[in-house]
């Protein structure tokens, strides 16, 4: 299904450029535009102005054409993408839409039950599905960053006291650089590297070295142990998130199976308002010779006028009727067409178009059904909304884990490291001073003072915060978990819920059977009613109303039968 999904749908990376390895993470990746056409599966079915469809092409144009389809391949590729922002450490979002139902057939009272299974599919928290949740310690950015920063600066500052610089206006010029590279980790640990240049020109004669510059190589580390300690904890986003994908693939399943299933039913409908416009031209049919019949008789005297009446008043109700089955058929046939194209009846060019349904209906054989305990570990191993139920809970327990974890208090290990160097000019003040020839020298220099460590910094120590109360953590963990609670209570209802569909859909099978062999039954003594008393009437044994009324009897029971051959 996830292959299906993503067979139209196409997210393309950036325009490759000469220093696309640097640029790449910054440029825009592009999605492919919508089609608003439809496959040529379509166009291939018509022919001398009709639709030709079979079963098996009504699942194929649904699946190729059907917007509601087309609008739910996103969401898997939707998850995917807030999978990729999990993983940078991002807050996870709610997207995507929840399954769109089918529409339903002309009339409620139609042939179709459209039963779906008694459980709609549920995406979880999210109203595009899935879990989406920011309790907990704060997930920090697990993408690596850099920063860059230089400054020039000119200062002029009057002196009160020349003895110090030997000047009454200290001119300084500066040149600062700064890069630095930091990263967090799923375990808790976060790490900087700090390298830090700062160049400095004065005009004042009292400095041993001028200009001069000065650096560090700074290293800072921090470990969270008690809060924000632990993958479980930062890597729950990434955990849940991979669940919401799974949960998004079922929900694109759920919006096939309810798209296909409410075609297939808008089709075998049509197909039984076929038959029923055909069983009520029959009877119109039959009601026009049975006038042309009575009128004989009222001829040549051996009837009534009243019984041309009579018959004429029936073949108005039967006329009625065929209006009613063609109306029905006809608007069946917009909403069938609809379903099956996606850029509008009109737009496709169906509006003058018919359809010829190539399937006839006919009763099912009779087949051995599994037994109910293997109908029933079927259901509980295929029915997505179990499965949707089943992830969710597990994403909510993940979750519980850096809910609970926010209860406890801060303590942080931290240690830092610093090697340090200073280079320059020697000065007319600065010679003779024991040492600074050793700080005489240009950037290399600075470079091998850090390097060999010649001036380093150490500082190491804990940091502890305790919240005293701690309300709003502990309101939070019993919260998620009285949550978790209701999950798995829903979970059981749901399951419960799927076991009393399957005994219901065993008992709905074997009243479609039983009503089918007695509905086929009487229209067959109907038909053999009809047949007796026209030969009685042919004779002259029989009055007309009574064969009005076997007419009547054999369209509503042809009626009854089409529609139990099609439940």
């Amino acid at each position: 299904m996830s292959a299906l999904a993503q067979n139209e749908i196409t997210v393309a990376p950036a325009t490759p450029t000469r220093f696309g390895f640097l640029t790449r993470p910054y440029q825009a990746r592009s999605v492919a535009p919508v089609r608003l056409t439809n496959s040529p599966r379509l166009d291939a079915l018509i022919r001398a102005g009709n639709l030709y469809l079979s079963a098996d092409d009504v699942v194929a144009l649904a699946i190729e054409n059907n917007i509601d389809v087309e609008v739910q391949r996103y969401t898997p590729l939707l998850a995917a993408e807030v999978l990729r922002r999990a993983r940078a450490g991002g807050a996870l979002r709610s997207v995507g839409v929840g399954v769109a139902q089918g529409p339903q057939s002309v009339s409620l009272q139609g042939v179709s039950t459209n039963f779906s299974g008694g459980l709609a599919a549920s995406g979880g928290v999210g109203s595009g599905g899935g879990i989406v949740t920011q309790l907990g310690p704060s997930i920090p950015s697990l993408d690596p960053t850099f920063v860059f920063f230089s400054q020039f600066a000119h200062t002029t500052s009057p002196q009160s006291n020349t003895v110090l610089t030997g000047t009454t206006a200290l001119i300084t010029n500066t040149r600062i650089y700064d890069a630095v590279f930091s990263k967090n980790f799923e375990f808790g640990m976060s790490a900087q590297l700090t390298y830090a240049s700062q160049h400095i020109k004065l005009n004042s004669a009292f400095f041993a070295l001028n200009p001069y510059t000065s650096g560090d190589l700074d290293l800072q580390v921090t470990q969270n142990l008690l809060q924000g300690f632990g993958r479980a904890v930062n890597g729950r986003n990434i955990r849940v998130q991979n669940n919401n994908v799974k949960v998004s693939n079922l929900q694109f399943q759920q919006q096939v199976v309810t798209t296909v299933s409410s075609a297939l039913n808008l089709y075998w409908d049509f197909v039984s308002f076929e038959e029923n416009v055909r069983a009520r031209q029959e009877a119109v049919t039959l009601a026009q010779r049975l006038i042309a019949d009575n009128r004989v008789q009222v001829d040549a005297g051996s009837m009534a006028p009243i019984e041309i009446t009579r018959a004429e008043s029936q073949l108005y109700a039967s006329q009625q009727d065929l209006v009613i089955a063609q109306t029905n058929l006809l608007q069946q046939e917009t909403i069938l067409k609809n379903v099956l194209c996606r850029d509008g009846i009109r737009a496709a060019g169906l509006t003058n178009i018919h359809i010829v349904p190539l399937d006839q209906l006919a009763a099912p054989a009779r087949e051995d059904l599994p037994s109910v305990e293997a109908l029933t570990k079927e259901a509980l191993d295929h029915r997505i909304e179990l499965a949707q139920a089943r992830l969710n809970l597990e994403s909510n327990q993940m979750n519980l884990v850096g809910i609970k974890n926010s209860l406890r208090p801060t303590l942080q290990a931290f240690g830092e490291l610093t090697n340090n160097g200073l280079t320059g000019d020697l000065t007319a003040a600065g010679a003779g001073l024991p040492g600074i020839g050793y700080l005489a020298g240009g950037y290399p220099n600075l470079l091998a003072q850090i390097a060999r460590r010649n001036y380093p910094n150490y500082s190491a120590g804990i940091s502890l915060n305790i919240s005293l109360r701690n309300r709003a953590a502990q309101a939070d963990y019993v919260t998620s978990l009285m949550e978790v609670r209701q999950n798995e209570l829903n979970l059981h209802k749901s399951t419960n819920q799927v076991l009393l569909d399957v005994d219901n859909a065993l008992v709905g099978l074997q009243q479609a059977s039983v009503r089918l062999e007695a509905a086929t039954k009487s229209r067959t003594l109907s038909q053999e009613a009809l047949k007796a008393d026209q030969t009685k009437y042919d004779l002259g044994a029989a009055v007309p109303f009574q064969i009005i009324q076997d007419q009547r009897d054999l369209a509503n029971a042809t009626n009854t039968e089409t529609q139990a051959m099609a439940n």
